[in-house]
């Protein structure tokens, strides 16, 4: 299979909220929707952030693709708003599938109520919950985020820097 063609850029990480991210220049951001075969929904996308690689997917929101900077593509994101940085990007056409930890799968077996609000996310919020969890290192840190999940899904706290459902 032949590699999509990789596009480069410099932009300005701005914020919204708590993400840093880049804005993806237009012309871009035509190609790897053409590269994809879709201009709505997520794209995954690979590439380098100041030549370190990363994976990552574009996302629309309010109206804008955004190239979201989390601190695993570039160490301290949030606290380099203004900064240039160099990026290249390319649609990544491989599968992401990312399995659900299993005290996660335990907990909303145990909680119908907050299973059902879960069911009820769109594909990617599910996606976001189980990566931020499977993500985690300790036992004690998925425990303790799993315990947030929860809490998130029943309307009680944030989690992962998201409002209440």
């Amino acid at each position: 299979m032949e590699e999509n063609k990789k596009y480069g850029f410099s932009a300005i990480i701005k914020i919204i909220g708590i993400n840093p991210y880049v804005s993806v220049p237009e012309e871009i951001l035509k190609a790897i929707s053409n590269d994809a075969n879709k201009d709505k929904g997520p794209i995954p996308i690979n590439g380098t952030v100041n030549d370190k690689p990363y994976l990552q997917t574009l996302v629309k929101y309010s109206g804008e693709w955004r190239l979201y900077i989390n601190t695993i593509m570039l160490n301290n994101s949030p606290k380099r708003i203004g900064e240039n940085i160099t990026i290249t990007i390319a649609f990544d056409p491989k599968e992401r599938k990312i399995e659900m930890h299993s005290l996660l799968k335990k907990a909303l077996t145990e909680n119908q109520e907050a299973n059902a609000v879960f069911e009820k996310l769109s594909p990617y919020r599910q996606k976001e919950i189980i990566r931020y969890i499977s993500h985690l290192k300790t036992e004690e840190k998925i425990k303790e985020n799993v315990t947030k999940a929860i809490n998130f899904l029943l309307g009680k706290e944030k989690f992962a820097g998201r409002e209440k459902p």
